[in-house]
């Protein structure tokens, strides 16, 4: 009978994005190759009711994601310690051995590209093996270069299509974030929201989707 990690445990750390997704399947399938537990841990300074819709739906798509790879999520909320902080916190009390971490990040997270941040948590974890993953530009989110900031919107029946919309009435069907295309005058871009608890982005074309269930790769 083989022990291989059986002294082994694994945390993720994911922030708004979602590179996050990428991070805790390389944590899944290491754990499963090492046969040890997995957590998965972000860490926000906003209460849980100021998230922005966006932020909602990450989470989710995070929680369901990390259930499929067998992982414990957790969430530290209204945090207003120092990132590293709270990582060691979490490593001591789950007694973890190996932390995956983006190279890229935002926000906060941006400190582990320019080093000091992994010298941080080095010093507070001495004890753990840290994993720098890269993670791709383009993955962060809707390119700023093509598209605007996503504001909140909704999509509403017509027949066998979808139509976009602003306003909240009872014909809405899903609501989610819409990324207008930079340079045009009508509604066209990509239209992100949850579905069956699963995170779909479709692509809009003069206030309507043709195709609910064909997904776009941005």
């Amino acid at each position: 009978m083989t022990t291989t990690g059986v002294n082994e445990c694994i945390l993720v750390c994911v922030y708004y994005g979602p590179n996050g997704e990428r991070l805790i399947r390389r944590g899944g399938k290491l754990a499963s190759m090492l046969e040890c537990p997995l957590y998965v841990l972000t860490v926000d300074s906003q209460p849980e009711d100021e998230w922005d819709i966006e932020k909602i739906h990450y989470i989710a798509a995070w929680k369901k994601l990390s259930h499929e790879q067998g992982a414990e999520f957790m969430i530290k909320y209204n945090e207003r310690r120092p990132v590293a902080k709270v990582i060691a916190e979490v490593a001591n009390e789950k007694k973890i051995t190996q932390v995956i971490l983006g190279q890229t990040a935002q926000n906060r997270w941006e400190e582990i590209t320019k080093g000091s941040f992994v010298n941080v948590l080095l010093n507070e974890i001495p004890f753990v093996d840290l994993h720098i993953i890269s993670v791709s530009r383009e993955l962060a989110k809707p390119s700023d270069q093509f598209y605007e900031k996503g504001i909140r919107a909704y999509l509403t029946k017509e027949d066998e299509i979808y139509k976009l919309c602003f306003n909240h009435t009872q014909h809405a069907i899903y609501e989610g974030i819409f990324y207008k295309e930079v340079g045009t005058d009508f509604n066209n871009g990509l239209f992100k929201f949850l579905k069956d608890d699963e995170m779909i982005e479709v692509r809009i074309k003069d206030d309507y989707v043709k195709d609910i269930n064909k997904r776009v790769n941005v």
